[in-house]
């Protein structure tokens, strides 16, 4: 069995300080850094999606419903697109950019910089079993992993290794991944 790692948007708008901050963002890319450190052997590959906005047209607003639409983040060229420090990248074999003109929550909308598709890397490296962290639970990370699952994938939520951004939308995602058959571990970081 080869087994991937996805980190989902561990970007610093995500976290503490940025445009869309959900509390425990950085503590999450931390223990991310740390789990890759001391047990990294357990993943064959790593990789990484990143919410990367051109122009998503209505996913932005200046009176965001925080349901569709939202504050402005991850714009393209700013520092808020950029991993956050406390995430080590040294382990990422590649990046899946998503959302240019457009709302985008799975990183499986996403493509490399060449256009390859996360289905496709994972694919073409035979793995069979991928594992997800990041943020936010309740929306990239639970959309990230239920298009995994739907992509015949092996899939676990390492939730110890991932911030929500409420409780109600967490618990609802948490719902969504066991009924698709998604494995979760552990308790995600999430305001009351």
């Amino acid at each position: 069995m080869t087994r991937a790692l996805i980190i989902v948007d561990v970007q610093n708008d995500f976290c503490e300080g940025g445009s869309l901050p959900v509390a425990g963002g950085a503590a999450v890319a931390k223990g991310i850094s740390l789990v890759l450190d001391k047990a990294g052997e357990r993943w064959d590959h790593v990789v990484a999606t990143k919410d990367y906005h051109v122009d998503p047209g209505a996913h932005f607003s200046a009176h965001p419903d925080f349901v569709n639409s939202w504050p402005a983040h991850c714009v393209v060229g700013s520092t808020g697109a950029d991993f956050h420090p406390e995430l080590v990248t040294d382990r990422i074999e590649a990046i899946f950019h998503k959302g240019a003109h457009q709302a985008a929550y799975s990183g499986f909308e996403g493509h490399t910089e060449a256009g390859e598709t996360l289905a496709g890397w994972l694919r073409g490296r035979g793995v069979t079993e991928v594992e997800v962290v990041g943020i936010a639970t309740d929306h990239c990370v639970r959309a990230t992993a239920l298009d995994a699952a739907s992509n015949g994938f092996a899939t676990t939520v390492l939730l110890e290794l991932t911030a929500g951004v409420a409780r109600a939308t967490t618990d609802a995602a948490l719902e969504q991944l066991h009924a698709a058959s998604v494995t979760t571990t552990g308790e995600p970081v999430v305001d009351a």
